[in-house]
């Protein structure tokens, strides 16, 4: 019988111990209608920032960039910002293949990252519009040549919403 007591008082001091790490990671994520992203080019080097709505499709080289949802923590937890993204590329046969669906996290890039030889792509926060008064839809804070310019895309445009059914 002091056997099993000392393995209930065990686990009780263990949930115990636990309970404010559960606590830290099941915080509440707030909804914002912007994302900002930073993507590369591993062939030339180059890199660009900009901003996005949530609901938008941009396009970067190649890639066709789906913006599902951005989420940010709250104020007074740990900062976190998250992003769930769609991202797919066309060939030049226009056919679609998937290289990414999933949600990013800004502070750790490498947990869920975008798998493709020649570009990346990853989160850097969740905006809201107030803090991007007066920028365009996609804003590109360092240039590219032609081949890398980012592109809005209309999201009713029937082979944008094929590629998203697929």
């Amino acid at each position: 019988m002091s056997k099993c007591f000392s393995s209930i008082i065990v686990a009780v001091f263990t949930l115990a111990a636990l309970l404010p790490i559960y606590s830290a990671y099941s915080r509440e994520m707030i909804d914002f209608p912007r994302v900002k992203l930073q993507t590369l080019d591993k062939a030339t080097a180059r890199t660009m920032t900009f901003n996005a709505k949530v609901g938008s499709t941009v396009r970067f080289g190649p890639l066709y960039i789906r913006i599902q949802s951005c989420q940010k923590a709250s104020p007074i937890d740990q900062p976190e910002s998250a992003a769930f993204l769609q991202v797919w590329e066309a060939d030049t046969d226009d056919k679609a293949q998937w290289v990414f669906s999933g949600w990013m996290f800004a502070s750790s890039p490498g947990l869920s990252p975008m798998d493709h030889p020649i570009y990346d792509v990853w989160v850097l926060d969740c905006l809201d519009f107030d803090k991007v008064e007066g920028a365009e839809e996609t804003e590109s804070k360092e240039g590219g040549d032609e081949s890398t310019a980012l592109e809005k895309l209309n999201p009713n445009d029937a082979k944008n919403q094929d590629l998203l059914e697929e």
